[in-house]
């Protein structure tokens, strides 16, 4: 490759001479990231197409040039631009010399390596350079299993993982300007809270929906491109169509219980088939799989999982109709609040809890060898048998696992209960967003 070209790249996606557009930062990735630079470990960012890897790692540039990195000591390459003709080591070796000779940074660069998947083997020369120690290292990827098999092969105990998630609720309200520093501003912000809350479970929580327009063409694009660039070419898919179908039926029935073998039936498609495209769109992290909880090994792979989306507007564009579907949507929500706190932290466990009668609480969280908490999501908790089933099952497992108090995530209704000793707390879904402790 022309060096010349290298060189134009790079202008294109650095910091050296101008201000790139950094969008707007998130402190909680980057405060991780700033707490990871203080080991020797390679920095791995996984997560979905389009949830904000790209920015997190300018944003991190940027930050590290504020702290007094020089500029030409960071080197940012994004691995899906197509000016790259051939993606192999030898012009990621390439790329790093012509850095080296026209920057020539003075003390150990900060190499940021987005989309790094894209480079056959790769894996092999970020291992050499990361034991050489001639850089700081910081990839991205938007394929968890793609880049754990490969890590786990060559760098096992050499890198350090942060899964990237579409805006939560509280950032999503900072990308709509809503400041919640003061605690008295939430209380005068209730309205406008709710109101955003209703778009938020609406059209989701990516960056660029949030801030643009056309929000339901952006949403279907991604669709496209997640399905297409992540799964269909790279895994070489022939039947695409069968792909398309088990995805959107996914999309459609976020928040159920599903079998791979009912799929079988349902989609006309080979059991084999839907467990393979599972795994695909899991890896891409379009989707996940909740387990049901049981001591029991064996029982607890043979349940139902539950089917939840990286992001509800998603599954609002692509699946069903958003206002039929209220219930569901808050449920996943809740969901991915919930995963993004189990991926942080290596001693919490997620699941759902359904006993033999049928009774089921939507989520069980384990942290180390105890079950700490029940939460159940009840949306139409004002009709009383769908609030009296919800406390039931919730109140079962309770007494199960001797927990002294449940909690119930509502629309709108907030209240304290005891009932058989035990205390429900109904907390609407907005507030037990923005609650302190979160």
């Amino acid at each position: 490759m022309d060096k010349n070209e290298i060189i134009k790249i790079f202008g294109d996606w650095n910091l050296w001479d101008k201000d790139l557009n950094t969008g707007i930062n998130r402190p909680y990735y980057l405060n991780k990231i700033k707490s990871f630079h203080e080991s020797s470990h390679i920095i791995v960012i996984t997560g979905a197409r389009r949830s904000g890897k790209s920015f997190i790692m300018r944003q991190t540039a940027k930050a590290l040039i504020k702290g007094g990195i020089r500029k030409n000591n960071i080197l940012m390459v994004n691995f899906e631009d197509p000016r790259f003709v051939e993606l192999n080591t030898k012009t990621l070796q390439q790329v790093y010399d012509v850095y080296l000779e026209f920057l020539n940074p003075q003390e150990k660069p900060y190499l940021f390596l987005d989309e790094i998947q894209e480079v056959k083997e790769w894996e092999k020369w970020v291992r050499t350079i990361h034991e050489l120690d001639k850089a700081k290292i910081i990839i991205s990827g938007s394929n968890a299993k793609l880049l754990s098999r490969e890590l786990s092969t060559l760098l096992t105990g050499r890198h350090l993982d942060l899964v990237i998630f579409p805006l939560s609720f509280k950032e999503f309200l900072k990308f709509k300007n809503v400041d919640l520093s003061k605690r008295f501003e939430i209380v005068n912000k209730e309205i406008e809270i709710k109101r955003l809350l209703r778009e938020y479970i609406e059209f989701g929580s990516f960056p660029e929906v949030v801030l643009g327009g056309e929000k339901r063409q952006i949403l279907l694009n991604y669709f496209e491109d997640i399905l297409n660039k992540d799964i269909v070419r790279r895994f070489k898919i022939r039947k695409s169509k069968e792909l398309i179908s088990l995805a959107k039926f996914y999309l459609g029935n976020i928040s159920s219980l599903i079998t791979f073998s009912s799929l079988e039936r349902t989609l006309n498609i080979s059991v084999d088939t839907v467990e393979k495209f599972s795994g695909y769109l899991e890896d891409t992290f379009i989707l996940f799989f909740l387990k049901r909880f049981s001591y029991k090994f064996r029982e607890q792979e043979k349940s139902p999982r539950k089917v939840y989306a990286i992001d509800v507007g998603l599954a609002n564009t692509v699946g069903f109709r958003f206002s039929q579907n209220m219930g569901r949507l808050a449920e996943n929500l809740v969901f991915l609040e919930l995963k993004r706190k189990e991926m942080l932290a290596s001693n919490l466990e997620l699941y759902y809890w359904k006993d033999a009668n049928h009774r089921e609480v939507d989520f069980l969280i384990k942290e180390d060898l105890k079950v700490r908490q029940l939460i159940q999501v009840c949306w139409e908790v004002n009709r009383p048998e769908t609030k009296n089933r919800e406390s039931r099952s919730l109140l079962k497992a309770m007494k199960e696992f001797n927990l002294e108090e449940g909690l119930i995530i509502t629309d709108d209704y907030k209240a304290e209960e005891n009932i058989q000793g035990k205390k429900i707390n109904y907390i609407p879904l907005w507030e037990w967003y923005l609650k302190e402790d979160k």
